[in-house]
């Protein structure tokens, strides 16, 4: 049985024994580049699809959706909200690279459901500097979606906003269940 949660036998034990999570990664790569052949691909997605979503650990987007490498743009961040930097990335990605359709993707239990922007508060009194973005916390998953589609679809730098849908991907089940913009 496949999880979003799926971890390689051996993670565990490999982050315990010497050396720092880092020092595990870089020496996974040295094994990965030992058989690693250049597919000869461009930075375009076959796709012309652009995925958005939370960067939680638990989403496995590509095999959630059933994608292969070069088949999309993938952009995370926390909450997979659209901020001024997704709207950054998601404007190269149709204006230079021939995106045409975006898929956002929420999710259950999201860690951003039991945040509140009181965190800038917290860090500004920790640190001596409030930051300058929002925590873009929410309470309803799909409002939120609703809202992530509508900072796409308005967006003057966005041109291609005819295929913009969104998604809550259930981290019990691995289903998405597509929220009505209009709802």
């Amino acid at each position: 049985m496949t999880t979003s949660a799926s971890v390689p036998t051996g993670s565990e034990s490999a982050i315990k024994g010497g050396g720092t999570v880092t020092d595990r990664l870089v020496e996974a790569n040295a094994r990965y580049a030992e058989a690693f052949t250049d597919p000869g691909m461009d930075a375009r997605p076959v796709l012309h699809v652009a995925v958005v979503a939370c960067m939680d650990a638990r989403l496995d987007l590509h095999a959630a959706l059933g994608l292969e490498l070069g088949d999309c743009h993938t952009i995370r961040n926390a909450g997979g909200v659209v901020t001024d930097d997704v709207i950054r990335s998601l404007t190269i990605s149709q204006r230079k690279l021939g995106t045409r359709s975006v898929v956002l993707i929420h999710h259950t239990g999201c860690g951003l459901e039991s945040l509140t922007e009181d965190f800038r508060n917290e860090l500004e009194a920790e640190v001596g500097q409030r930051p300058a973005w929002a925590v873009e916390s929410f309470r309803d998953v799909d409002q939120d979606v609703r809202q992530s589609m509508q900072r796409v679809r308005t967006s003057p730098f966005v041109p291609h906003t005819d295929d913009v849908r969104g998604f809550v991907f259930d981290v019990k089940t691995g289903l998405l269940r597509e929220v009505d913009p209009a709802a």
